[in-house]
């Protein structure tokens, strides 16, 4: 391990941007239990900056622009709906978030099932196709 990243506090926060953010996340708290922490809007109907939580986690995301960074990242139906990335996200109780999940029709990629390293899980795309991993599999906890 580097002296740089021993010697650094460092929380890791995604950030994604959506054509529809505000659509986006009323789905994301309703679908997979995010909770609004921040949410700025830009003044002609999108958001400049959002903040979600979930659990100790946090994603931030705003409206897709042609602006300088926007145009660095592009959306999962550009590319033939492939990622570059995926969310994992740690769930106590996988199969309720799976139900609570296919109850608010998300794109169901994987199943829920248990994984061959440990815990149990699933992966869905969001409305705008971003994938996403929900499981019980905690690799803090998991045994090295």
């Amino acid at each position: 391990m580097s002296t740089f990243a021993m010697n650094t506090v460092c929380t890791i926060i995604p950030a994604l941007r959506y054509r529809d953010a505000p659509a986006a996340i009323d789905w994301l708290c309703s679908a997979f239990g995010f909770e609004r922490n921040a949410i700025h809007p830009d003044g002609a109907g999108g958001i400049a900056h959002a903040q979600l939580t979930f659990g100790n986690g946090m994603i931030m995301l705003s409206t897709a622009s042609d602006d300088e960074w926007g145009r660095r990242i592009v959306q999962p139906d550009q590319i033939g709906g492939r990622e570059t990335q995926c969310a994992c996200l740690v769930v106590s109780d996988p199969d309720a978030h799976y139900a609570m999940a296919m109850a608010a029709g998300a794109t169901i990629v994987d199943g829920i099932k248990d994984n061959d390293y440990g815990g149990r899980g699933y992966s869905a795309r969001d409305p705008e196709g971003h994938m996403w991993w929900f499981g019980s599999y905690d690799p803090w906890k998991a045994e090295t």
